[in-house]
């Protein structure tokens, strides 16, 4: 599900290319498809004409000279430029969707000075084309491969004004400082605190930042020491390397089932929670609409202590022990050898779809109640977009901890409030 910023009415015309006739040009045609492409994200993700225009002019496949030409321009894919030993992502071009959710929260006008954290070159192109010729851009990354490809390819796109730098972007790149805007496209478990230094005061951090188990790309702007968001949307990206670097905990059930958790395991009882899985499973519905799911988890996630994700086989799937969606993370509150997701089913009376829970386990009725009783509230009283407050407290700023949610980091506290 994309993160939606809203929709440009209409069409505009930049030179000879009409966004609404890019259909109707050869297929194998860079600009036709960069044309189509912008029309997609018109729909339902760009809502200003300047990101339109960036996106229109700058030649994403130069930045992805391998790729397929209708890969490239697919808005829904990104582009993977290296990979580990491992074979995990180490950098990408994002999709082209979730730039343009970025670049809509962050609101850059000519003449800002941008700092991107995590080098690509294509989406520094974007910035270049944002904050004109008055402005200036620049972009780090702590990879001598990625800072060289995205050197070579910003010179040869023609935005040989856009400065790259090789360093550990923990520290942001102090001698361009200070920045209107800086854009992390890296996944980021903390903010540190040379990011906040470098900011002007009315300025804005649109990051991906991680918490709960969970990744949302938050628009920032200060708030006396700390941060507060502005917008928030759905969306991840490949992880920090260098001192903010970050490693989740992944706590096995049994060879098909794994709890997935930020921070130290907190003492889970395993063989309880195995035997639970194999047992007697109930179900509970709410009676309240199943809708926008990523807010939905947000709100469970951030409404008790610590909340782990399930993540399950296709093979425990496939003998009934759990729905499809522990496939790709769910997810669960426990009491000890008990615990329980949440899942849905089709009913008119709830707008579609109605949210419920399967519950395993000796305490299955008492965690599944708890959980009902969250789904209910999400849907009586936050069932809507932007329902969140993310705060960023750093620790220099001495402040008592904040009261309802909150979650310790290495320079300081994310809070989330619900109104």
């Amino acid at each position: 599900m994309r993160g939606s910023t809203g929709s440009y009415p209409g069409t505009f015309q930049l030179g000879s290319q009409s966004v609404t006739s890019a259909g109707q040009q050869a297929v194998q045609d860079p600009a036709a498809l960069r044309a189509a492409m912008v029309s997609e994200l018109c729909e339902d993700t760009i809502a200003s004409e300047a990101v339109a225009a960036a996106f229109l002019t700058v030649p994403r496949h130069v930045f992805a000279p391998d790729e397929p030409l209708a890969v490239v321009y697919d808005v829904d894919t990104a582009l993977v430029t290296k990979t580990g030993p491992d074979g995990k992502a180490l950098s990408s071009v994002s999709a082209a969707h979730i730039q343009a959710v970025m670049l809509e929260q962050a609101g850059i006008e000519p003449g800002m000075r941008v700092l991107e954290i995590g080098s690509g070159g294509y989406n520094a192109a974007l910035l270049a084309e944002l904050v004109g010729d008055d402005g200036a851009v620049t972009s780090v990354d702590i990879d001598s491969d990625i800072v060289a490809r995205a050197r070579a390819y910003l010179d040869e796109a023609g935005y040989e004004r856009v400065r790259v730098v090789q360093a550990d972007a923990e520290y942001g790149v102090a001698e361009h400082a200070p920045y209107d805007r800086i854009i992390v496209t890296v996944g980021a478990w903390d903010i540190p605190p040379a990011w906040i230094e470098q900011l002007t005061e009315r300025g804005r951090i649109v990051m991906p930042l991680r918490f709960a188990g969970l990744s949302r790309c938050v628009a920032f702007e200060r708030a006396g020491a700390g941060l507060v968001s502005h917008s928030y949307r759905l969306g991840g990206f490949v992880p920090m390397q260098g001192e903010g670097t970050f490693t989740e905990t992944l706590v096995p059930i049994n060879g098909e089932a794994t709890l997935r958790i930020d921070g130290p395991d907190p003492g889970f009882d395993v063989p309880a929670l195995r035997k639970a899985m194999h047992g007697r499973r109930i179900e509970r519905w709410s009676g309240a609409a199943f809708d926008l799911p990523d807010e939905l988890e947000l709100f469970v996630v951030t409404s008790a202590p610590q909340v782990p994700f399930l993540h399950a086989s296709q093979q425990l799937v496939d003998q009934g022990v759990f729905t499809p969606a522990v496939m790709y993370g769910t997810a669960i509150l426990i009491d000890g050898g008990s615990f329980a997701y949440r899942t849905k089913r089709e009913n008119e009376s709830t707008d579609g779809w109605e949210s419920g829970v399967y519950a395993y386990g000796p305490n299955a009725e008492e965690i599944a109640d708890r959980y009902i009783a969250l789904l209910r509230r999400w849907a009586t009283q936050y069932r809507h977009r932007g329902a969140a407050r993310i705060e960023y407290i750093p620790t220099t700023a001495g402040d008592a901890p904040p009261v309802g949610w909150y979650t310790p980091k290495r320079h300081g506290v994310v809070a989330v409030t619900w109104r």
